[in-house]
C-alpha cells in the first residue's frame, strides 16, 4: 500500500509538472530570428507577435492606437505592473519605430527589445516606469519598403499638420499619456555618392540627437546634451556598437554639418516642444534599404532602446521632477515671454571628428568637419499673444485645431482687448537648412473688436501646447502653418493675415 501511495504521489506531481502553469515559460523569438535572420518581419507576422507577446505575460497589453492608410493596425505594446498610465509615482516612456517604412531596423530592434523585456527578470523595470513600445508607425509604407505612407506623405514631416492617419493616432495616444520621455527611431544612409566620391562613407552604427528647437526648455536641452548623451554613447560602446550624435551634413568643403533640425513637425521635436526629454535614434541603414545586415542594424537598435530604459530607470525621479517643472512655464508667463520664429545654425569656433569608414583602406577613420554648426541661435522672434483668434469660416485652421486637440471658444470681446492683425507687404523667402521657404514681410496693425463677435474663435497660448501654437500661426515663423503647401493661400501680398493676435 505505502508503496501505491508513493507512485500515486509521484504521478500527480508529475501532471502538475507538466500542466502550462508549471512549466517555464519559454523566450519568445521574434519573426525575424526565427526566419534566420535572412527577411525583415511583415505585417502580418507582426500583428501574430504582438497578439503572442499580450498573451505571454500579465505585464504586456496589445493595443491599437489607430490604422494606416490602407487599414492596417497600428499596435503600441504597454509594459506595466499595474493599469497603464495611472500610477502618477511612475515616470510614463513612449518609444516609436518605422515612421518610414524603408527603415526596417527599428521594428525588428522593437520587437527584439518587446521580447526581452517579457522575461521575468526584467518585471523590476516596471516597478518604477510605464512603457508605451510602438514597433511601426507606418504599417503600409513597410510592407512596400518604401519611405512615405500609402498617401506618398513623409510621416516625419507631418507632426505639425496632422493630415495623415499614422501621425494623428501618434498624437492622440501621446496626449492620452503626456508621457515625460519620448524616442523615435529611425535609421539613415551612409551609402550616398556625395561622401564615396571623396572615399569615405559615416560609420556610427548608432547616432542619437537631442532637441534643439529653442522654444523647448533650455533645462530639458541641456540636461539631454550633458547627461543622456553621455551616458549612452558609453552604454552602447560597452554594448560593442560604434556610436555618436546624430550629426547630419555633407562632405568637407561642401556642406556643413549640424545636429539635426529645430522643425517640430518631425517626431522627436514634435513632443519635445511639449517640454518632453524627447530623443531620435538613428541606425545604420543597410545598402539595400532592406535586408543587408539585419541582423547587426536590429540588434544596435534594440541596444540603443534599452539603453534609454535603463537611464530613466537611473535617473526616474530627477527627469520626472524636471518634466513637471519645465511644462508648469507656459508660453506668456514671465519666464516665457517671447517665441523664436527664425533660428539658424551657427559656428562655436569648434571642429569636428566625424567617425567614418575609408573605403580605400578598409578601415575606420575620422574626417575633420571644419564647417561645423553645432549651436542654434534666435534670429527673429516674438512676443507670445494671450489667444490667437482664428476665423470661424477657415474649416482647414479649425479642422487642424481639432486634430491637435486645443480647445477653441467662441470669441466674446472684452473692453480690455488688444487685437493685432499682421498685413502682408510683400513675400520673400529664407533659406531653412538649406531648403527655401517663405517669408513674408509684414506689418502689424492695431484693429479694433466691433463686428467680430461670432465671427471668429479663440485659442488661447497659455497652454502646454502653447509654443507649437505660436510657432504654427505667426505668419513670419519658418515652422509656421504658411510653409505648408496646403495653408500657403493664407498669406497674399497687399491682404491681412486671417488670423488675430489678442494681447490682454
Amino acid at each position: 500500500m505505502k508503496q501505491q501511495h508513493l507512485l500515486l504521489i509521484f504521478f500527480l506531481v508529475f501532471i502538475l509538472a507538466m500542466t502550462p502553469s508549471f512549466i517555464e515559460a519559454q523566450p519568445l523569438v521574434t519573426p525575424l530570428v526565427q526566419k534566420g535572420w535572412t527577411e525583415p518581419t511583415s505585417y502580418n507576422e507582426l500583428s501574430e507577435f504582438v497578439e503572442q507577446l499580450d498573451k505571454s505575460s500579465e505585464f504586456i497589453e496589445r493595443k491599437v492606437i489607430g490604422k494606416s492608410v490602407e487599414g492596417r493596425n497600428i499596435y503600441a505594446l504597454l509594459f506595466s505592473d499595474g493599469e497603464f498610465g495611472k500610477d502618477v509615482t511612475k515616470i510614463k516612456v513612449l518609444i516609436f519605430a518605422q515612421q518610414h517604412g524603408n527603415e526596417q531596423s527599428g521594428k525588428e530592434g522593437a520587437l527584439l527589445l518587446a521580447a526581452e523585456l517579457a522575461k521575468p527578470e526584467h518585471r523590476e523595470l516596471f516597478k518604477r516606469m510605464d512603457l508605451a513600445l510602438i514597433p511601426q508607425m507606418n504599417p503600409d509604407g513597410s510592407e512596400a519598403n518604401r519611405r512615405r505612407n500609402a498617401n506618398s506623405m513623409d510621416l516625419n514631416r507631418n507632426h505639425m499638420i496632422l493630415t495623415e492617419p499614422e501621425t494623428q493616432a501618434l498624437h492622440s495616444f501621446f496626449d492620452t499619456y503626456l508621457f515625460e520621455v519620448s524616442m523615435d527611431v529611425h535609421e539613415y544612409s551612409p551609402y550616398g555618392d556625395e561622401w564615396k566620391t571623396i572615399g569615405f562613407r559615416k560609420n556610427s552604427e548608432v547616432t542619437i540627437g537631442t532637441t534643439t528647437n529653442l522654444d523647448v526648455s533650455g533645462k530639458i536641452r541641456t540636461f539631454s546634451k550633458n547627461k543622456y548623451l553621455p551616458y549612452i554613447l558609453d552604454y552602447l560602446k560597452k554594448q560593442g556598437f560604434s556610436s555618436f550624435e546624430y550629426s547630419p551634413g555633407d562632405p568637407p568643403g561642401q556642406g556643413y554639418t549640424r545636429h539635426s533640425t529645430f522643425d517640430i513637425n518631425d517626431g522627436r521635436q514634435s513632443l519635445g516642444i511639449l517640454n518632453t526629454l524627447a530623443f531620435i535614434q538613428e541606425g545604420m541603414n543597410g545598402e539595400d534599404n532592406f535586408k543587408d545586415n539585419i541582423r547587426r542594424r536590429s540588434e544596435g537598435q534594440k541596444a540603443g532602446m534599452m539603453g534609454l530604459l535603463l537611464f530613466v530607470k537611473e535617473n526616474s525621479s530627477k527627469i520626472r521632477k524636471l518634466v513637471r517643472k519645465e511644462r508648469l512655464i507656459l508660453p506668456g508667463s514671465n519666464s516665457h515671454t517671447e517665441i523664436a520664429l527664425h533660428s539658424d545654425h551657427v559656428a562655436d569656433g569648434s571642429f569636428l571628428e566625424l567617425p567614418v569608414y575609408s573605403w580605400k583602406t578598409g578601415k575606420d577613420s575620422t574626417v575633420l568637419i571644419k564647417d561645423y554648426r553645432p549651436k542654434v541661435i534666435s534670429t527673429l522672434s516674438v512676443r507670445i499673444p494671450h489667444s490667437y483668434l482664428l476665423p470661424g469660416q477657415n474649416k482647414e485652421l479649425l479642422e487642424w485645431a481639432e486634430r491637435h486637440h486645443l480647445n477653441l471658444a467662441p470669441y466674446k470681446p472684452g473692453k480690455s482687448d488688444k487685437l493685432q492683425q499682421y498685413f502682408i507687404t510683400g513675400i520673400d523667402s529664407i533659406d531653412f537648412e538649406g531648403d527655401i521657404t517663405v517669408n513674408p514681410k509684414v506689418e502689424i496693425h492695431d484693429i479694433h473688436s466691433e463686428n467680430l463677435e461670432g465671427q471668429y474663435f479663440v485659442l488661447e497660448t497659455s497652454q502646454l501646447k502653447g509654443s507649437m501654437i505660436c510657432l504654427a500661426l505667426e505668419p513670419q515663423s519658418m515652422l509656421g502653418l504658411v510653409t505648408y503647401s496646403k495653408f500657403a493661400h493664407l498669406i497674399r501680398k497687399g491682404e491681412y493675415f486671417p488670423i488675430i493676435r489678442l494681447l490682454k
